[in-house]
């Protein structure tokens, strides 16, 4: 056989070989796409799961501290009574202490305001008094104490804020 028709055979043979080459390039680049895909799919979903569970916790820890605020408020009522029955009522003192270290643990922290101007988002306002010596919303009385978790606002403050007479 001459030279010419040995590359000619091989030639012919080699391009079944080339073809299938590319078809199993082109398959591997799709399967590592897919692959690529799959794990960051994967990560989403790890992230927004860890997200969603500590939403959720938190979510549950504040709706338990706004109802242990209530109780907390009755503590700080009865202890301003037995003040004034009993001027040597230590006792409630100490429980009220600790109870302030344990909101503050969790980040709980008061809301101040009493001289402050007037936050929707920290202070609800449910009574208003005419003050001329006063800017318009002064928070003038806090008639209930407001709390904020990391932040958010657990409990507004309930206030009176002043307005100058017209």
């Amino acid at each position: 056989m001459s030279e010419q028709n040995e590359d000619q055979i091989t030639s012919s043979e080699e391009q079944p070989l080339n073809n299938e080459i590319e078809e199993l390039k082109q398959s591997l680049t799709n399967c590592e796409d897919k692959l690529k895909r799959s794990l960051a799919d994967y990560i989403n979903l790890e992230r927004k799961t860890k997200s969603d569970i500590q939403n959720g916790v938190a979510e549950k820890l504040d709706k338990f501290m706004i109802q242990f605020l209530t109780i907390y408020d009755d503590l700080m009522r009865a202890k301003e009574v037995l003040k004034k029955e009993n001027p040597e009522a230590q006792g409630l003192d100490g429980i009220l202490k600790n109870i302030d270290s344990l909101l503050e643990s969790y980040g709980v922290r008061p809301i101040s305001a009493l001289g402050e101007i007037f936050n929707p988002n920290l202070h609800e306002a449910i009574a208003i008094i005419n003050d001329d010596s006063l800017d318009d919303n002064t928070i003038t009385k806090e008639l209930r104490k407001g709390y904020i978790s990391h932040s958010k606002t657990l409990r507004p403050t309930l206030v009176e804020i002043s307005k100058k007479s017209q």
